[in-house]
């Protein structure tokens, strides 16, 4: 079966302009409608990551986030937005990046993600600890930014969906699967293919290159890429930067658990990879290991803990003073 994967070319985060690109992305998949009905409740899974460095483009753009909500709205679903951030909370997180006025513009609730224990048909991960949230939305619609990644080389949709997974639970995989980053890579494919979005939008207007996800530097791309199929998505965007694929463990992964469509069931509507293609995309300079040792998961959580419970109170209570 064909697997349509949507590529244009996009310029500018300017909403009206964005707003025309995200219905053309669209448009060869059915549209909006063909993914949300009315009454859906739609989670807006975008990476938010970090509240610091928000202009160096390691996050989705609001903009993006903006148009796809209201496009959501618009086909009668009720949209909210969700993450579990490895530091801090949600709302916490999505109001240093800007989100915060744009959702409340839209009456777009921030959700803070919850964990709940969902088996898999995976013999190496019989149980995986994910979002009810997001597990129980009628729809998700993933919101991944184009990234290089200094542990798994590149981070993409099936990397955003890891923001699924509890704050906490984040540290403590990296401990537990990744002293073996094939292993990791396998869990990030299960834990995309339990949560199974519906739609994928990548955001690579702007993507951010180097020693990433956070440490590296800007890098204009003009690409927003769209697919019912994560995986595809994937594979299509490492052609795209000109990557082998068998360098990046999740799509290494999901090319030998078959959860990737061969390259020649992809079909490409609208531009394909070739004439969206990015010369000279820049890798980490160098890898580094992904698994902590305990007491840096123990430092990760008490970090977390501190952020979420202590600091962001605070700063919300001074900012009423």
């Amino acid at each position: 079966m064909a697997v349509p994967v949507s590529l244009v070319r996009a310029q500018s985060y300017d909403r009206s302009n964005l707003a025309r690109s995200l219905t053309q992305v669209l448009e060869p998949l059915g549209g909006m409608t063909a993914y949300v009905k009315p009454g859906d409740r739609v989670l807006l899974k975008p990476n938010l990551l970090t509240g610091s460095r928000p202009t160096q483009e390691c996050t989705t753009r609001p903009e993006l986030v903006y148009a796809v909500a209201q496009q959501v709205q618009a086909a009668g679903g009720h949209p909210f937005l969700g993450d579990s951030p490895a530091f801090g909370s949600a709302y916490g997180v999505a109001k240093a990046n800007g989100l915060l006025p744009l959702a409340q513009a839209l009456d777009l609730p921030i959700v803070e993600l919850h964990g709940h224990r969902y088996p898999t048909d995976n013999p190496e991960f019989d149980h995986l600890r994910l979002s009810k949230e997001a597990m129980e939305a009628d729809v998700v619609i993933n919101l991944p930014k184009v990234k290089s990644h200094v542990q798994l080389t590149l981070t993409l949709g099936v990397k955003n969906l890891f923001g699924c997974v509890p704050g906490k639970m984040k540290a403590w995989w990296h401990m537990e699967a990744g002293k073996d980053v094939q292993r990791f890579g396998t869990m990030l494919v299960e834990t995309a293919r339990l949560i199974d979005p519906e739609l994928t939008i990548v955001d690579g207007i702007v993507g951010h290159e180097g020693n990433g996800p956070s440490g590296g530097e800007p890098r204009e791309l003009g690409v927003l890429g769209a697919s019912g199929n994560v995986f595809a998505l994937d594979r299509a965007l490492v052609a795209v930067l000109g990557v082998d694929p068998l360098t990046v463990p999740t799509v290494a992964q999901s090319l030998r658990l078959q959860a990737c469509p061969h390259w020649d069931e992809i079909t490409f509507p609208l531009l394909t990879p070739d004439e969206v293609r990015v010369a000279d995309w820049q890798l980490p300079a160098e890898l580094v290991p992904i698994d902590f040792g305990l007491p840096r998961v123990v430092q990760s959580t008490f970090k977390h803990l501190y952020i979420r419970f202590i600091k962001e109170p605070m700063a919300a209570y001074a900012g009423r003073l």
